[in-house]
């Protein structure tokens, strides 16, 4: 028996069964953890010593350790604090509060300190917050099972709900009401008193000596009370943690977990932010609710030991590198070789939806939309928003959903919907219950997620009016402001929204005018930056281009463009350029562009007048001074696309050329051979009425000789004419045949 008595003792329940080489005793453990902290260096750095007394000064009781640090100095104890962190975490605190305490009490570190000074050290500081910073790879929800169950790991999401602030007890102050003996108990960490009362840890029966006289003790059952004044708190915070959209397998829900932050990690983050998480994965009794019987079934939730945050929601200044992306100086120096490269903006554009073929035009608004303008805030504290918008408005299969889903890509944060898919709570916010606290808490939207990001609303046309009203301010005050269930609170939305729609017809109709063909109202239709009318075009020599081009890639051959895109970038890289720039870099006007832009915006209004007046009504589109800021911040996204600090005339140029291509090619969509739409549709109806008398029912002529009588003889234009056979065509009134050579009047 003394044999066998030798080896270690084998535990089922402590760890696996190997005899483990770390130290099995805690205060070996935490020896070693004294030592890791005093002696690590590196270089010449003390980091872990210097770091602690640098926060000790500040009053705060924090240090951050790298994981990597750990196991170049001890495999063993890393290991051991990835394998069982609620173990070995709390002999770590406690050898920090030692060497805390020897930092600020130099007279402890003696060989036989004072009893007072040892009390006022422990007194001081009682425990030291360690924060683990790992780069264990991440785990995705759907991976977290039994077996890394009370393991230490890391997971990204979206924080969609944070509470407010509680204090858990870290030490109880208890006092018996009838003999008066005072006991201390310290409780454990993490969410373990969710479900039940207070009461829980509280010991039943006193433990008080018995009085002296040898009389017995006459305490009732549960006799101690709470003295709050003598107990220490700590605070805690209960944060939902939902995973990335774009984590989600298809037909799948986002999944939710619990994360439990306390002391200084509470309070770090708020809806909306995107973190990376690192905790022990635990588990909890909740409360008894419907159907839960099994006492050994726990909910599993994280306690939180480190937060790293992916996104500037979080930081909320933005900080100097919003999207939490670290960029090499090597990355750096290369992203500002393509920037000075020649026709780099042109190479950027045809880089987005690269299979799609031609709408360069549209590709370089959404380039601008990626990178977006430069966001101000006025001495006043008004703010004017940077973010641009954009509208893609026309015929169905012009690849307008494609370049939506190519956006969803390459932008660093993006969320895709669709307009029948999308209420106006899941846009903004709704308004959950907890189960736990019955308290109303806020859960933010599609455009709370996507803060500092873009949306992408695809059949805009089909959503509801009171919905796509929800999303008015959002665009233009970038916030949404939610008064229900008696919470009143604004949200941010710095979001950029690229819309999709179709026109009232389905196809956008040429003989109608732009009002008739786009059923919004103009208090959306102002918040867009550019609004582009995508027609699809009869033209044989481009419908025998589109067709070899999507020959080809149904083929997997090289398109004609290959040649050019040779020099297409990745989408990693134009992610990674998008968040560096957009980090990095806000210019502004000079003064030449500014000058230009006024005069220009004045010169585009008189345009718009004009049109109005020849069209003799109010355009569908409006021109305002929204316009002006869209123009502005579309050149300062061209000159950021460059990374250039100030926004130059050529930035302007371009900016106006898109802008008219755009928005001002909508506003005056249905005219042309330089006639207002009011004098084509007038010219329209007369060349109908003696089309009429001139052509019984049953009889024909030939293409050829109307054209010499209406346009030749009676000079109506070539346009008119033909519309107006298009259209009475469409009625079913004349026929063509021959190849459209000759005209049967066939109906009435």
């Amino acid at each position: 028996m003394s044999g066998f008595d030798q080896d270690p003792v084998y535990s089922v329940y402590s760890r696996d069964t190997i005899p483990a080489t770390a130290p099995d005793l805690p205060s070996d453990t935490e020896k070693l953890f004294l030592e890791f902290l005093s002696q690590y260096r590196v270089g010449g750095d003390f980091i872990y010593r210097d770091k602690l007394r640098a926060n000790l000064l500040l009053k705060q009781h924090l240090l951050e350790v790298d994981l990597r640090h750990l196991s170049l100095y001890n495999d063993e104890l890393a290991h051991a604090l990835q394998n069982r962190p609620a173990e070995v975490l709390p002999l770590f605190e406690n050898a920090a509060a030692r060497l805390a305490r020897s930092i600020l009490f130099p007279r402890t570190n003696a060989t036989n300190p004072s009893e007072v000074d040892q009390k006022a050290a422990a007194e001081a500081i009682n425990k030291i917050q360690i924060t683990l910073k790992s780069s264990l790879n991440m785990l995705q929800f759907r991976e977290l099972t039994a077996d890394t169950m009370n393991k230490l790991v890391r997971i990204p999401g979206i924080v969609i709900s944070a509470s407010v602030l509680s204090s858990r007890a870290t030490k109880m102050h208890l006092e018996c009401r009838a003999c008066r003996h005072i006991k201390t108990i310290y409780p454990q960490g993490g969410l373990g008193g969710m479900g039940s009362g207070s009461d829980r840890g509280l010991p039943r029966r006193c433990e008080g000596a018995p009085p002296p006289d040898g009389s017995k003790k006459d305490c009732p059952l549960d006799p101690y009370l709470i003295v709050h004044t003598r107990s220490t708190f700590a605070d805690q915070q209960t944060l939902k943690l939902q995973e990335a959209p774009d984590m989600v397998p298809v037909g799948e829900l986002p999944r939710h977990m619990l994360l439990s932050a306390d002391r200084y990690l509470a309070g770090q983050v708020v809806p909306g932010s995107r973190v990376i998480a690192t905790g022990i994965y635990s588990t909890f009794q909740g409360a008894k609710g419907k159907g839960e019987s099994a006492a050994a079934t726990h909910r599993p939730y994280l306690r939180v030991v480190h937060l790293e945050f992916s996104s500037p929601a979080a930081v909320g200044s933005g900080g100097a590198n919003p999207f939490g992306i670290q960029f090499t100086p090597e990355e750096e120096e290369e992203f500002g070789e393509m920037a000075r490269s020649d026709g780099f903006y042109e190479r950027f554009a045809r880089s987005v939806g690269p299979s799609i073929y031609g709408s360069l035009d549209i590709k370089k608004a959404i380039a601008c939309l990626l990178f977006g303008g430069s966001k101000k805030v006025l001495p006043d504290g008004m703010r004017l928003r940077g973010d641009i918008n954009v509208l893609l408005l026309g015929d169905p299969g012009t690849a307008k959903s494609q370049l939506l889903k190519f956006v969803e890509k390459v932008a660093p944060i993006a969320v895709y919907t669709s307009g029948k898919g999308s209420s106006a709570a899941g846009l903004t916010a709704s308004v959950q219950r907890d189960a736990a606290s019955r308290e109303f808490y806020l859960e933010g939207g599609a455009m709370v997620l996507a803060d500092t990001g873009v949306v992408c609303i695809d059949e805009f046309d089909k959503m509801r009016d009171e919905d796509r009203v929800a999303i008015h301010e959002a665009m233009e005050q970038q916030t949404i402001s939610i008064a229900k269930a008696g919470i009143t609170t604004v949200l941010n939305s710095r979001t950029s929204v690229l819309a999709a729609a179709n026109p009232v017809f389905g196809r956008y109709d040429e003989g109608r005018s732009p009002g008739e063909n786009i059923d919004f109202q103009t208090t959306i239709l102002s918040r867009f930056d550019m609004i582009f009318i995508v027609r699809d075009e009869h033209s044989e020599s481009r419908d025998k281009m589109i067709a070899k081009h999507v020959m080809n890639i149904h083929m997997n051959r090289p398109t004609d463009n290959a040649e050019q895109n040779d020099d297409e970038l990745p989408l990693d890289k134009m992610k990674r350029y998008i968040a560096y720039c957009k980090s990095k870099c806000a210019p502004r006007l000079s003064p030449d562009a500014q000058e230009m832009l006024s005069s220009h915006f004045v010169s585009l209004r008189k345009q718009v007048q004009q049109v109005e007046q020849d069209n003799d009504e109010r355009s569908s589109i409006p021109i305002t001074i929204r316009q002006l800021e869209a123009i502005i911040r579309i050149s300062e996204s061209l000159a950021k696309m460059t990374l250039s600090s100030a926004v130059l005339n050529h930035h302007v140029e371009e900016a106006i050329r898109l802008f008219k291509f755009s928005t001002m090619d909508a506003v005056s969509a249905g005219s042309a051979d330089g006639m207002s739409r009011g004098e084509l549709s007038e010219e329209m109806t007369q060349i109908e009425k003696e089309l009429r008398r001139r052509l019984p029912v049953g009889w024909s002529t030939s293409y050829q000789s109307l054209m010499k009588e209406f346009v030749t003889q009676r000079g109506y234009s070539q346009h008119a004419l033909e519309r107006t056979l298009y259209i009475l065509e469409k009625k079913e009134i004349i026929r063509f045949s021959g190849q459209k050579k000759v005209v049967h009047r066939v109906g009435v």
